[in-house]
């Protein structure tokens, strides 16, 4: 399986953290939403974001080894991987607060991490709903 996700992380409580090259990162209490890809083994790489134990390697890698963060759930879709890009940008429109330059070292997107109101399903929805695919995948 293939395809972009929003993985859905619930910080605990506010904490800083030195995210790789991006340097420290604080982040408040509250739920965010992650948009990624894998375009070969999306199961793979979503169970990687739910192990605590990991070689550190991508952004998200540090805050889902936080013990101050879990990973709540995810929604994926059977789309390319230029719809990260689509899907962060679509995220980006909305009232919240975007981590500016976590994981989108390899684009022109200001971010693809955003902390987030609301509800998880309503998230996937929305965008379902923009771009016309159903999730594969909610866990």
């Amino acid at each position: 399986m293939r395809g972009v996700y929003i993985l859905f992380l619930r910080v605990l409580d506010d904490v800083k953290l030195r995210v790789g090259g991006l340097g420290e990162v604080e982040l408040e209490k509250g739920l965010y939403a992650y948009v990624g890809s894998a375009q070969n083994n999306l199961e793979k790489r979503l169970a990687r974001h739910r192990s605590k134990a990991k070689r550190l390697r991508w952004h998200i890698d540090y805050l889902t080894a936080s013990d101050k963060v879990i990973v709540e759930g995810a929604c994926a879709y059977e789309l390319p991987k230029e719809y990260e890009c689509r899907i962060a940008g679509l995220l980006a429109r909305i009232p919240q607060k975007a981590v500016r330059g976590f994981g989108s070292s390899d684009c022109r997107c200001s971010s693809h991490l955003f902390r987030i109101g609301g509800v998880v399903e309503d998230v996937c929805e929305m965008v379902s709903r923009a771009f016309r695919s159903r999730p594969m995948r909610i866990f």
